[in-house]
């Protein structure tokens, strides 16, 4: 199945989705009318898909916001978000956000490859996804404070449980860019290899996550991404009610 929007495409090969941006000769700058088609791509993906790859045409990931976006005043234009009533103009940013936050869904693993740029948008969209698989070139930052902006795309939080929040501040406030060497330093990226086996990895790598039963990825990802906001009890307590659900599954007890 391929299905095709503006700037970014999705197709799916049996448990193994990829979502693609294809606008190569602006680096796979992002645009609004983007996020909303990976927003519809949620809607869309087949109920088989266990792993969904992110990634982007050409020599970069993403160079971010499309700075025509910021310069225009026709609809989807910053022009058109500032003239809004306040409460409207954050549901409309809401909206934009399920365009990266969909890659958090519980029954999936996402993964992002990265070469190149992933600035901005594009580092946040990197860290909306489970995984990140870098290849040696690439060049991270969070750049949006360059354009008097805040990272609003779902990245904040994200990266702030990676790396803590004095560094995450000085990421964000700062906008300086990160080669792959610090990103996995860092603890930003799951692996790191050269460009020429960027696809190989992520092919390895998609192949290690759907080869075991998938109820049980399932429960292990829920449990691994609660795991802060609970308690060391709370945490052994919904160990033992997963395990319990795999037992009784596993036996044929399940509902």
């Amino acid at each position: 199945m391929t299905t095709e929007a503006t700037g970014v495409r999705l197709e799916c090969d049996g448990p193994i989705a990829t979502v693609t941006l294809c606008r190569p000769e602006v680096l796979n700058a992002q645009t609004p009318s983007m996020w909303r088609a990976m927003s519809e791509f949620s809607r869309d993906l087949p109920g088989d898909v266990r792993v969904v790859v992110v990634r982007g045409e050409g020599r970069a990931f993403s160079a971010g916001l499309d700075l025509a976006v910021v310069s225009a005043t026709g609809p989807g234009s910053f022009a058109e978000l500032a003239a809004l009533p306040e409460a409207e103009c954050a549901d409309r940013i809401a909206a934009l956000q399920d365009g990266f936050t969909w890659l958090h869904r519980p029954d999936i693993i996402s993964v992002a490859a990265v070469q190149g740029h992933a600035m901005g948008a594009g580092f946040q969209l990197a860290l909306a996804c489970d995984l990140r698989v870098l290849a040696q070139d690439a060049k991270l930052s969070m750049a949006e404070v360059t354009l008097g902006l805040v990272p609003d795309l779902a990245g904040t939080k994200r990266l702030v449980e990676l790396v803590g929040y004095a560094r995450a501040l000085e990421i964000c406030t700062t906008a300086r860019r990160m080669d792959a060497a610090e990103a996995d330093r860092l603890g930003l990226a799951t692996l790191v290899v050269p460009n020429a086996e960027l696809d190989d990895a992520v092919r390895d790598l998609t192949a290690g996550l759907v080869a075991h039963q998938r109820d049980a990825v399932v429960e292990i990802k829920a449990l691994l991404a609660g795991a802060s906001g609970r308690t060391h009890a709370e945490q052994q307590r919904a160990e033992r009610e997963a395990q319990t659900r795999r037992i009784r599954d596993l036996a044929g007890y399940a509902e």
